[in-house]
This record gives structure tokens, sequence and C-alpha cells, in this order.
């Protein structure tokens, strides 16, 4: 692997990992204002990737990725959320599952405007100030759409989930069982990336066409 390669790898994985530690503190955040503390008293609002790391999907997974010249995105460890006693806990699920993928669509929007910055004060491709905001524009997309999948157990079905009228409840509960089976056939047959390659890029032609 070239110098340079190595470079865009490590990179990408740095901006995942804020990334992923902004969007587990954006639930723990939510949660908190819906009335649960249980983030908060475990320490799971913060910034430190440290406290949201998860071997593989925050760091084995995303390397494969990176070196494979694929969109990176992963996970982290859950923040654990209770809503046994928050009011109008439907609510509660919609928002706190919402936020975590809005979260990362802010972040790549912050993105977009830094490089359209950048781009108008001459900057050109190459510099470390451009790639790392070119990184955190494809990365903060990427894991903002997977997120938005309605599968458990990712955020997309807690939306789903939160909204689905209860002639639906048995769908619900069938995917809620076979959701983690569902994803990974996805993700190593290639469905996953016949949906996240088209939907990413049009989420981020839009914005880069917003901010032209």
């Amino acid at each position: 692997m070239s110098p340079e390669k190595v470079l865009e790898v490590v990179t990408q994985i740095a901006v995942l990992l804020f990334a992923v530690s902004f969007h587990e503190s954006a639930h723990g955040w939510m949660a908190l204002r819906c009335g649960d503390t249980t983030a908060r008293d475990l320490g799971r609002i913060t910034l430190n990737p440290l406290k949201h790391l998860d071997p593989v999907g925050s760091l084995l997974f995303p390397v494969m990725l990176a070196v494979a010249g694929l969109p990176v995105f992963g996970w982290a460890r859950p923040v654990p959320v209770s809503l046994r006693g928050v009011p109008n806990p439907r609510r509660a699920n919609l928002l706190i599952s919402g936020i975590g993928p809005l979260s990362n669509l802010l972040l790549a929007v912050v993105a977009a405007i830094v490089l359209k910055g950048l781009v108008v004060a001459g900057q050109e491709r190459g510099s470390g100030l451009f790639e790392l905001a070119v990184a955190a524009l494809l990365v903060n997309v990427s894991l903002g759409v997977f997120n938005l999948l309605p599968i458990p157990p990712l955020d997309g079905f807690g939306v789903v989930e939160s909204l689905a009228p209860a002639g639906l409840y048995p769908a619900v509960y069938w995917l809620r069982r076979y959701g983690f089976l569902i994803l990974f056939v996805a993700m190593f047959t290639g469905v996953l990336r016949l949906i996240m390659v088209p939907v990413s890029n049009l989420v981020l032609h839009g914005m880069l066409w917003i901010i032209s």
C-alpha cells in the first residue's frame, strides 16, 4: 500500500471515529432530553471515541472498506437507552432514533461548507485540510445513509417502528428478530452496496449543489 493510500485510510478512520462518537452522543443527548438519564449516567454523552469504540464496527470493518476503495462507514457501541418511565415512549424512540443519522448529515453539511470555503480560498486537492474536509463529507454521508436503512438494529428501523400502525406490528417484530441476519446477508451479497452507493451519491450531489 502506498504512503498516500495509508494516509487516506488513516484520515477516513479518524473522521469515522469522530463521526460515530458524535452520532452516539446525539442519541444520548436526545434520550436525556426525553427524560432518560442512562447515557449521561454512564458517561456516554461525550466525543471521546474510547467511550464508544467497537473494535469490529469502528476499526476492522471500516479499514476493509477503505482499502477496497468503497465508501467508509461503520458503527460504534450503541448508547444504552431505557424508555421505561419516559413520557410518550413512541415519540421518544422516534426522536432518539432519528437524531443519529441527522447528526451525521449535519456534519456532512458543515464539511461541505468548509470544502466550498477552501475552494473559494484557492485550496487545491492534496492539502491536508482539503482532504480532511473531503473525508468528513464522504464518511458522514455514508454513515447517515447507512443508519437510515430500515433494518434492525439501525436507526432507520427505530424510526419505522415508532411510526408503524398497530396492524404492522407482526412485521416489525419479525424484522427485529431477523434484522442482524438480513443486514449481514445484504453486506456480503453486495445488495447493501447497490443501495448505498446511488443513495449516498444523490445526497452528496444534492449537498454540493446547494452550496455551489
